[in-house]
C-alpha cells in the first residue's frame, strides 16, 4: 500500500490520520526552499529511524521547539549544555547519537554553505542523482544517515520521484 492509499483511504485513526492528511496534501513530496526547513526535515528523517513516522508528526513541533526553530545556525553552536538539555526533553527523541548527528550536521552545513551559499543550493547542485550517488555522498557528508533516511528526505523534499502515485490528487500539484 502507497502513502497516498494509506491516507487517502484509510481515515480510522481520526487524529493521526488526520496529522498524516496533513503532511501528505502539504509537506510530503513539495520542495522546500528554506535550509532551515530542509535541515528541519533531516533531522525529523534522522529521528524516525527505528521508529513510525506517525510519532515524528506528533512530536514535530517540539522538535522545533528544542532545536532552536531548525536554525541550522545556532544548532551548530550547540555545546554540552545544549546535548543534556536535549537528551532531558521528554518532546523528542533522546537518543544521543541522534543528538549528536543533529549537532554535527549542522555544522557540516555550516561549511558547505560557505562554499555553495545554501544547503538548498547544496542539493541542487548534485541532482539529479540516482539513490545510490545520494546515499554514498550522504554518508560522505552527514551522521547518521542510512538508506531508508537519505531516500525518505530526498522523497519527501522533492529531489526524488515518488511521493505520490499519479492517481493521487495532490500528484500534479508536486509536479508542478
Amino acid at each position: 500500500m502507497s502513502y497516498c492509499d494509506y491516507v487517502n483511504n484509510n481515515p480510522s485513526e481520526l487524529p493521526d490520520y488526520l496529522l498524516h492528511k496533513h503532511y501528505h496534501d502539504h509537506q510530503y513530496g513539495f520542495t522546500i526552499d528554506d535550509d532551515d526547513e530542509l535541515f528541519g526535515r533531516l533531522i525529523l528523517e534522522i529521528n524516525q529511524a527505528g521508529l513510525s513516522w506517525t510519532l515524528m508528526l506528533r512530536k514535530q513541533q517540539s522538535f522545533r521547539n528544542a532545536y532552536s526553530n531548525f536554525s541550522i545556525e545556532k544548532i551548530a553552536q550547540y555545546d554540552e549544555t545544549d546535548r543534556e538539555r536535549l537528551l532531558l526533553d521528554p518532546g523528542i527523541i533522546r537518543n544521543r547519537l541522534k543528538i549528536n548527528a543533529a549537532i554535527i550536521n549542522a555544522q557540516k552545513i555550516v561549511e558547505l554553505k560557505k562554499e555553495y551559499g545554501s544547503f538548498k543550493a547544496w542539493l541542487d547542485a548534485h541532482h539529479p542523482l540516482t539513490i545510490t550517488e545520494w546515499l554514498k555522498l550522504f554518508k560522505k557528508n552527514f551522521k547518521f544517515v542510512g538508506g531508508e533516511i537519505v531516500n525518505e528526505f530526498l522523497m519527501s523534499t522533492g529531489y526524488l520521484p515518488g511521493a505520490h502515485s499519479e492517481e493521487c490528487p495532490v500528484y500534479l500539484r508536486v509536479k508542478s
